[in-house]
């Protein structure tokens, strides 16, 4: 039987703020960035001191691979960032080093985007070629309304709905949020239908309430628009606090449905920058806990990983 493996796939971070300039070269692909959005990125990680992205992917890895012992598939789980150390392409290498012939790719961004979970496919693809491994992949394209997936969400959600609830004396509203997207990688093309990157994660944040039926109110927007030229979906989430605003309420939770772990656009973006603003316009914001080290979650991929496993065998 050949040897089999499991690779996760995340997004990746520098360790230290000296190491932002090289790690935005890799995201932006070689595209020169203003000297001014360097330094705000820079002032940014100063302000939350580290990303642990790293980590928690490792540590996501870990309790995947005590998950498929379990379930009686004692296999390795590599870990490969597409911008930073340790990279796709060592991924591929130590694979090949560890002899592994067939492996199930698992990219850490549950909902799937030609900007995201496409460029990493694209990655570990061209890595393959490169190195003429004759590696075969299983790769999961999607897997935005797992149910343990949504299991793990809700799980974090309703406590944390419970407790802010209770502490303002009236039902909160909920806002889930997902990293926001350039319109122009939505579109259809004459080669490519129309990305479903939206549509996607409207259906987790859903599907999330309707597991915590008891907060009644929520809403959904796209966070951390960037700063390249063109458009970025929305609504945004300072316009979509506006609107919550509006109805006089005094708190409300948001919970980010497309990141599985504690990052910038979470410690910064959410704990930073948006409570700010929600400040600004009289509300408290809150939000649940990150999944980071989720047993349901390590559930949810190992299952998928067991999918990928299967196939590859038939």
């Amino acid at each position: 039987m050949a040897k089999q493996a499991v690779l996760l796939l995340a997004h990746g971070t520098p360790e230290t703020i000296e190491q932002i300039p090289e790690y935005l070269h890799n995201v932006t692909g070689g595209r020169p960035l203003p000297a001014e959005l360097i330094v705000e990125i820079q002032r940014r990680y100063a302000l939350i001191g580290h990303s642990p992205l790293t980590e928690i992917t490792f540590e996501q890895a870990h309790l995947v691979e005590t998950e498929l012992a379990a379930a009686g598939e004692p296999l390795r789980v590599y870990v490969g960032m597409r911008n930073w150390q340790p990279t796709i392409a060592e991924a591929v290498l130590n694979m090949r080093t560890d002899s592994v012939e067939e492996c199930v790719a698992i990219c850490l961004a549950p909902q799937n985007s030609r900007t995201s979970v496409g460029l990493y496919r694209r990655a570990l693809e061209a890595e393959i070629a490169a190195r003429t491994t004759g590696l075969r992949v299983d790769f999961t394209a999607g897997w935005a309304t797992h149910p343990l997936l949504i299991d793990a969400f809700a799980e974090r959600l309703e406590p944390a709905w419970t407790k802010l609830s209770a502490e303002e004396n009236s039902p909160i509203p909920v806002l889930f949020t997902a990293h926001s997207v350039p319109l122009r990688t939505l579109a259809a093309t004459e080669r490519l239908p129309a990305d479903s990157y939206a549509e996607e994660a409207r259906q987790t944040a859903a599907l999330v309430a309707s597991r915590v039926p008891q907060i009644g109110n929520w809403h959904f927007a796209f966070q951390s628009q960037g700063a390249s030229g063109g458009g970025w979906i929305g609504p945004t989430v300072e316009e979509t606090l506006q609107s919550i605003a509006a109805t006089e309420a005094k708190a409300v939770l948001l919970q980010p449905i497309g990141f599985l772990a504690d990052h910038v656009e979470i410690l910064y973006d959410v704990d930073i920058l948006f409570r700010e603003v929600a400040a600004k316009m009289g509300m408290r914001l809150e939000r649940p806990a990150s999944l980071n080290g989720s047993p349901t979650l390590a559930k949810a991929v190992a299952k998928l990983a067991r999918q990928g496993l299967e196939r590859l065998r038939n």
